[in-house]
């Protein structure tokens, strides 16, 4: 190396170093911006599952209320056996609904036609309010299930209620 050519190898390793000195850190800010936001989509991806679970399980509860209902042979045992069969898959199933609501359609309740039982459930997700949801999802499904054509129904307006 000549002596005209140090100064010139010297500035271009010190002005390397200094480009590095300036970026020192930076990896840690990145980290504390972007924690939060991971943190938060992470929550939001536990509360869409959870609701999508629930909906699941409510959608199950009215499937087994409306099975339940055309076992019965009465228009008011259908009621009661559907209201049976809907807290009882739902507690069975851990969910823990604030309000409940069963809606048991009896119109066609004769042999041939169909028992349609509607389910709603008011489910807690104060759990997850860090990430934006809101405290309670309501959640309703519907199930319905055929009468069995060849069976006898009791006339429940002939007084079989």
């Amino acid at each position: 190396m000549t002596a005209a050519g140090w100064p010139a190898a010297l500035r271009r390793r010190l002005a390397s170093t200094g480009q590095q000195n300036r970026d020192r850190g930076a990896s840690t800010t990145e980290l504390v911006i972007i924690a939060p936001v991971v943190v938060v989509i992470l929550l939001l991806v536990v509360a869409l599952g959870r609701y999508a679970h629930g909906k699941q399980l409510v959608e199950q509860a009215a499937a087994a209320a409306a099975r339940a209902a055309s076992l019965a042979s009465t228009a008011s045992q259908a009621q009661d056996r559907a209201v049976q069969a809907a807290s009882g898959a739902l507690s069975d199933a851990g969910v823990s609904c604030a309000s409940m609501s069963t809606a048991v359609d009896t119109s066609s309740f004769r042999a041939g036609g169909t028992v349609r039982v509607t389910v709603t459930c008011t489910a807690d997700l104060s759990g997850l309010t860090l990430a934006g949801v809101p405290g309670s999802a309501r959640m309703s499904a519907t199930g319905a299930a055929p009468l069995e054509t060849y069976r006898q129904y009791a006339d429940s307006r002939a007084g079989g209620s």
